[in-house]
């Protein structure tokens, strides 16, 4: 898991987000039954620094690759992908060697909803690629709820142990820990994605 993502995030092989989209669309799948049928789908954003740095943006990559296999596995569902919904309006400092607290501070303000006529009493769908302490899921999250988002779930492809470390930032790292204390099924290892309601 952590050498596809990797793949797809720095070496560029966009051909590795087909098989990574199935895996998160076999996560979301498992919020079938609780999630609403009804969702904007809102990858998480890279700052425009790191977008231009990067070239594309992998949460937005997984969530398009996902969507496809869902639509074919779940067609009651409406996941309506809404790339530019949520924006990071500032660049935040890299989270390695913060605690939870102080990750929680870094990215604390760090999004925006470009749209709140678009988001008001939406049911939303958060993607990104790894949950480590879920400091940016809830961030996100919270900007989404101002904005005025009737519930907002999270999905990503993985999820880290505690103590486990994949990358050296958050970003591009798993952190420890979850999103208040509801989970899925689905997110019991750093190789299976998460799945859970955020608020």
């Amino acid at each position: 898991m952590r050498e596809a993502i990797h793949a797809l995030k720095y070496d560029r092989l966009h051909g590795v987000s087909t098989g990574l989209g199935r895996m998160l669309a076999e996560a979301i799948a498992q919020l079938a039954g609780e999630a609403p049928e009804e969702m904007l789908v809102v990858p998480v954003p890279l700052h425009a620094s790191k977008y231009a740095q990067r070239g594309f943006n992998q949460s937005r990559s997984l969530a398009r690759a996902a969507l496809k296999f869902l639509r074919k596995s779940h067609p009651a569902w409406r996941l309506t992908l809404a790339s530019s919904t949520l924006l990071r309006q500032r660049a935040t400092e890299t989270q390695a060697g913060l605690n939870p607290h102080e990750r929680r501070r870094n990215v604390r303000g760090a999004f925006a909803v470009s749209d709140p006529v678009r988001v008001a009493a939406q049911n939303v769908l958060i993607i990104d690629d790894i949950l480590t302490t879920g400091a940016t899921a809830r961030a996100a999250a919270r900007a989404l709820v101002e904005a005025g988002a009737a519930s907002v779930w999270v999905a990503t492809l993985a999820r880290a142990q505690r103590g486990e470390r994949f990358f050296d930032t958050e970003e591009e790292a798993p952190l420890s820990g979850a999103l208040p204390e509801a989970e899925s099924q689905a997110a019991r290892s750093s190789t299976n994605g998460a799945a859970m309601p955020a608020f």
